[in-house]
């Protein structure tokens, strides 16, 4: 497989694009007036306990004020090998802080939409192969690594380091978890992130020490560095930089971290802009858009709420060649591939129902369900699926941790306010209708004037002229329509002359 990632760069906003076999799978942005939060480390103050919600709201400096909730409390970490204890007392959040109360929080989650950010009191730093938990005791490793000889070699290798080269009373505090990208790495290279990642906590640990209330302790890497930590790997081909003063930063962070692929790194210099020449530019705007077709001629209907994400199934214009059920197969098939991607491009995230076609043979629902998983198994973003239910639905959550590509590119129309829908110009006579009766009722008046979209004037004046004459009757006085170009289908105003 052909794997790309382009960094586009512009005075206020940069952009990466994850190009699978010319095709895009994911897009990240970040923007200078509205960087996210995620991963930065601030030293906060309680505002406000709330034990029925078993959180707090705390203060770091930002518009509003952050969430954290009992659960992302600091509180000592089982020791690995020991089973869990099933009655094991949870403290009620009064227990953990009072209002008033210093503490240093991580930003898990960026504020979304009315929400303020979310926050966990469970530190963690991360680097290219490890992430270092300083509160913790946990030594672990990705679930993501299956092999059990490499999962064993690669603690062993974090034990001899930890053992060896770090100090016995500090690390007895520091909790380490090895990263997937670890995977066939040498003990070198995990060397070298325990000695960088020891560091940065020494750092942050001074920082803290001297911070005031509100003040950023640590700040998350820049969007590109960001995403060559967590995305560049041996089956990368190529970084293609269209800025020189990114590519070098770039180019200084790899050799740095990942000197094997240094050749990777490759600076853009083209005529075209880099996402025109790859086609992105064109893909972003299909991902902002309700429909995706899909090439048998079914179609995906994407519907975002506060809620969940919903992801309606269709067959379209595709008939198929054998029977009904062989269509609803093929067409689920080709949608539970094209899920997965819309799910990594749009940055979907939260609840998640996708409403298959119903189907009837159980082997179909055990191919579709297996085409889902395969195509969410490169999805960086962690992902649980449920079985298909009985009315043909997949329950699914995606870790969400920044906005959705909609929310970062959109805002809600002030037309119809976000709902997608315009009351009709029928809708919206009667309601004029209605508040001149209300006006005249409540106000002594010769004359009104109703100004309105010219899409409802004509209505009214075409074909409700007859309704008109009756309203004028029944109030005794005149009524006079004036259209305004400039007033929306569901905006009109009546005045008393």
């Amino acid at each position: 497989m052909s794997e790309e990632i382009l960094i586009n760069v512009t005075p206020r906003e940069t952009r990466v694009g994850v190009v699978e076999n010319g095709m895009l799978q994911e897009v990240h942005v970040e923007r200078a007036s509205k960087r996210g939060y995620v991963g930065n480390v601030y030293k906060g103050r309680v505002q406000r306990v709330m034990p029925g919600m078993q959180a707090a709201f705390v203060e770091i400096g930002l518009d509003r004020a952050a969430f954290l909730h009992v659960s992302d409390i600091l509180r000592p970490a089982p020791v690995e090998g020991m089973e869990p204890v099933e009655d094991a007392h949870v403290p009620s959040i009064t227990e953990l802080v009072h209002e008033g109360q210093e503490i240093v929080v991580q930003v898990a989650k960026d504020p979304l939409g009315t929400k303020g950010a979310r926050l966990s009191a469970n530190l963690s730093i991360p680097s290219r192969y490890l992430v270092l938990l300083p509160h913790a005791q946990t030594l672990g490793v990705s679930a993501r690594i299956e092999d059990e000889t490499e999962r064993q070699r690669l603690r062993d290798i974090l034990l001899s380091l930890l053992g060896e080269d770090a100090d016995a009373n500090t690390q007895a505090r520091l909790g380490y978890i090895v990263r997937t990208n670890a995977e066939g790495q040498s003990a070198e290279s995990l060397a070298f992130d325990v000695a960088y990642l020891g560091r940065v906590w020494r750092v942050l640990q001074e920082n803290i020490a001297k911070a005031k209330v509100g003040d950023r302790v640590y700040e998350e890497l820049p969007l590109p560095l960001r995403s060559l930590r967590d995305m560049l790997n041996t089956d990368i081909e190529k970084v293609r930089v269209d800025s020189l003063e990114t590519h070098a930063s770039v180019v200084k962070f790899v050799h740095k971290f990942m000197p094997q692929l240094d050749s990777r790194i490759e600076h853009y210099d083209g005529e075209r802009p880099i996402f025109d020449l790859y086609g992105v530019e064109d893909e972003i705007q299909r991902a902002l858009k309700k429909e995706v077709p899909l090439k048998s001629g079914g179609y995906l209907v994407i519907d975002q709420t506060e809620a969940m994400t919903t992801i309606d199934v269709n067959t379209g214009a595709y008939l198929g060649s054998r029977n009904l059920e062989e269509t609803v197969y093929r067409t689920n098939l080709e949608a539970a591939q094209a899920a997965s991607r819309q799910l990594r491009l749009r940055n979907l995230g939260g609840i998640i129902i996708i409403d298959f076609i119903d189907m009837f043979d159980e082997e179909h629902k055990r191919q579709v369900l297996r085409m889902l998983n395969k195509g969410l198994a490169r999805d960086h973003a962690r992902t649980t699926v449920f079985p298909i239910s009985a009315l043909g639905l997949v329950e699914m959550t995606r870790k969400r941790t920044t906005e959705s590509l909609w929310r970062q590119l959109c805002e809600p129309c002030p037309v119809c306010d976000g709902r997608g829908m315009l009351k009709s110009a029928e809708t919206v006579t009667y309601e004029i209708f209605r508040e001149i009766t209300r006006a005249v009722r409540q106000f002594n008046a010769e004359q009104l004037l109703v100004m309105a979209s010219p899409q409802v004037v004509d209505r009214i004046q075409e074909e409700e002229s007859g309704a008109v004459a009756e309203l004028e009757e029944s109030i005794s006085k005149s009524i006079r329509f004036q259209a305004e170009a400039q007033y929306s289908q569901e905006q009109f105003d009546v005045v008393l002359l």
